[in-house]
């Protein structure tokens, strides 16, 4: 099994809940992978699942940059830990990311990671610049920053339903 890290909003957490199943966009997760253990001369592996959730939290705004401008968009980023069978490295793209063999069953989810809500105005800032931010553009590097500071609650799979009714 891999631990898999795999970048969501809180509408794909909310199908998960629903559906007992997710199919993630592009079937893109982040992992801790052979290039990425050779990018960090030093890191244990909570170290470097740190590095691959951190990515996928990316990611997340990425997600939610897609949906910028449509009504009931909550900024928050959202990832799903998940201990799955197959994956696919694909270092072509980036150190940590992976490609997930199918959907993500809800009992293959170990946890999910959210913002609180005192992160919202800094992710809804992020979102608007993450393209930005890739190209190198040091204003909006040190704004993804901010929100990166934010670190994202964890909760347990049977809270999931509870947390997005409180939403």
């Amino acid at each position: 099994m891999t631990r898999v890290y795999i970048p969501a909003t809180i509408e794909s957490l909310t199908r998960l809940v629903e559906d007992r199943r997710l199919d993630p966009m592009s079937r893109t997760a982040f992992a801790v992978t052979p290039t990425l253990r050779e990018a960090y001369a030093s890191g244990d592996d909570e170290e470097l699942e740190a590095v691959a959730m951190a990515e996928a939290a990316r990611a997340s705004l990425r997600l939610l940059a897609a949906k910028e401008g449509e009504d009931g968009v909550r900024f928050r980023r959202a990832v799903i830990a998940a201990d799955v069978a197959d994956v696919t490295v694909r270092p072509d793209l980036d150190d940590a990311v992976v490609r997930l063999a199918g959907p993500v069953s809800i009992d293959e989810v170990a946890s999910v990671h959210v913002d609180l809500e005192a992160a919202e105005p800094d992710i809804e800032r992020a979102v608007a610049v993450v393209d930005e931010a890739d190209l190198g553009d040091p204003e909006a590097e040190f704004v993804l920053g901010d929100a990166e500071d934010h670190p994202l609650a964890w909760y347990a799979t049977q809270e999931l339903p509870f947390l997005l009714e409180l939403l």
